[in-house]
């Protein structure tokens, strides 16, 4: 059973949990149970105006702060997260539904970001040029925003906040992170440990809520920068308004990734990797393969095995270790994703395997159950194709060349993720230098990058121009300041209006 039943989430302002009153606040659910298990603080202007206060006075001495302070503390960030994750897994099962294995490997993913950050001494190097002109340095340093913004989204608790608050702490900043209101637990831990690591108050912050906070975070004139990851019109929104107000932006949004299959392909290891890629954390992930694109002649064969591997897959709670895919996040969400399900029917594709006939007995009968659906025969004009579905439905398209597969995903306007598994080495090479995808598998289905390259996509996968974690996370936290410094003789040479040159 849940141990977390009756719990109350705050934010977490100034190194502690806030003591101030809420207007309002929302239910926390259990998704295998569909039963409440806590309630979380909502926050209006008057907290995120405290949570930004605390983060504005935090940042002088934080900017101020040595590297080896700065990396130290991330050290021990890192010692006490590698401590703490299979607690920090089990919280995350329990509020988002995914297995705890699951949970797990998001919170080692998002410890690869923390251990990037720890080499910031390093990162943060510029430039330096000696004389550029007669006597004359110049040189480049890499200085902090300020107070930055973190919104992430329900489906990574854990990861998607530390792709962001690693390296912008490290480069000096100070952070002020919403997370989703459905599953907030995970951040307010997270905050805990930077407490215990010796991060000083105010330098991390959690205000949790709805729109409200968002917009709050938006538009306060104290806020540098915002960094976003969800669906792809509220990253345009975020964008947009951000913008407006001035601030740096990167908006991570939505995406319909496709995995294409040509006939040379080992077809049980493309099996494997669809059925690992599609129906993982009940496929609630922002690079989940949802378009299964399957070259012609190998549709039948590959979907007969797809099957099979599906009928051996187990539904239920997070929790139990016999469980393959737990539930989806919330009721109105699994109901949204099973409409799919039905308008494909009516739109022309075929059921080849039914998640809605899924049910899990006893105290778990009224969790949020969909399990994992494969529809055939898909048509890029069918609703299940042209939305981001984001539950355990995987859409199979059938096309008959290279070509035609590469059209496909030209034509659609999301970019984040795509994989290619073949044989062929020059058929990969060719779609790796082809495809209009921001990140790219060969025979590879999640190509979710190491923490020391940048995670993003392209089209309308992301908006604003930097991606996440990795030297592009630095770049995004940072701003260059060029200084050109001369140190002269007691004879300076007397004034010259003539323009400088670089004599």
């Amino acid at each position: 059973m849940n141990s977390t039943e009756g719990k109350h989430v705050r934010h977490w302002i100034n190194g502690k949990p806030y003591d101030g009153p809420a207007a309002r606040r929302g239910d926390i659910h259990d998704p295998a149970t569909g039963r409440p298990s806590g309630t979380v603080d909502f926050a209006s202007q008057t907290e995120v105006d405290a949570a930004v206060a605390a983060a504005k006075a935090a940042f002088p001495a934080w900017r101020d702060a040595s590297l080896a302070k700065r990396a130290s503390v991330l050290f021990r960030f890192r010692e006490l997260l590698t401590a703490h994750r299979d607690e920090l897994a089990e919280l995350i099962s329990s509020e988002h539904g995914k297995v705890v294995s699951d949970a797990a490997g998001e919170v080692a993913r998002g410890l690869e970001v923390v251990e990037f950050a720890c080499g910031i001494p390093h990162l943060l190097k510029g430039g330096f040029s000696e004389n550029v002109s007669t006597r004359v340095d110049a040189y480049s340093i890499l200085q902090p925003l300020g107070v930055v913004a973190g919104v992430t989204p329900f489906n990574f608790p854990a990861m998607v906040p530390m792709w962001m608050f690693p390296v912008a702490i490290a480069c000096g900043n100070t952070f002020v992170l919403k997370p989703s209101e459905k599953d907030p637990s995970a951040a307010v831990r997270l905050a805990e440990l930077w407490a215990e690591a010796g991060l000083p108050d105010g330098v991390f912050n959690v205000v949790h809520g709805d729109k409200v906070a968002v917009d709050g975070l938006l538009e306060h004139p104290d806020v540098k920068a915002v960094s976003f990851v969800g669906s792809t019109p509220i990253a345009r929104y975020i964008y947009e308004s951000a913008a407006r107000h001035g601030k740096r932006v990167q908006a991570l949004g939505g995406a319909k990734n496709h995995m294409v299959v040509l006939p040379d392909a080992d077809l049980d290891l493309a099996a494997d990797a669809a059925v690992s890629a599609g129906f993982g954390s009940a496929g609630e992930r922002c690079m989940a393969i949802s378009v299964l694109v399957a070259v012609d002649p190998v549709g039948d064969a590959l979907l007969d095995k797809i099957a099979e591997r599906v009928a051996r897959l187990r539904v239920g709670p997070g929790h139990d270790p016999a469980s393959d895919m737990g539930p989806l996040v919330t009721r109105q969400h699994r109901d949204k994703v099973a409409s799919y399900i039905d308008s494909g029917l009516a739109q022309g594709a075929t059921v080849a395997v039914d998640g809605r006939e899924v049910r899990v007995d006893g105290e778990y009968a009224d969790g949020y159950w969909l399990g994992p659906t494969v529809l055939d025969h898909v048509t890029p004009e069918m609703d299940a194709y042209t939305d981001e579905i984001f539950g355990p439905v995987l859409s199979v398209v059938r096309v008959s060349s290279y070509d035609e597969a590469m059209k496909l995903i030209s034509d659609n306007p999301y970019g984040n993720g795509t994989a290619i598994f073949t044989n062929d080495g020059g058929a990969a090479r060719r779609f790796q230098n082809e495809v209009e995808v921001g990140m790219v598998g060969i025979n590879v289905p999640i190509p979710v990058p190491m923490a020391y390259y940048s995670f993003g996509g392209w089209k309308a996968s992301l908006f604003g121009d930097s991606h996440a974690h990795g030297m592009e996370g630095v770049h995004f936290y940072t701003r260059t300041k060029a200084v050109t410094a001369r140190w002269l003789d007691p004879s300076h040479g007397g004034v010259n209006l003539g323009f400088p040159t670089n004599g």
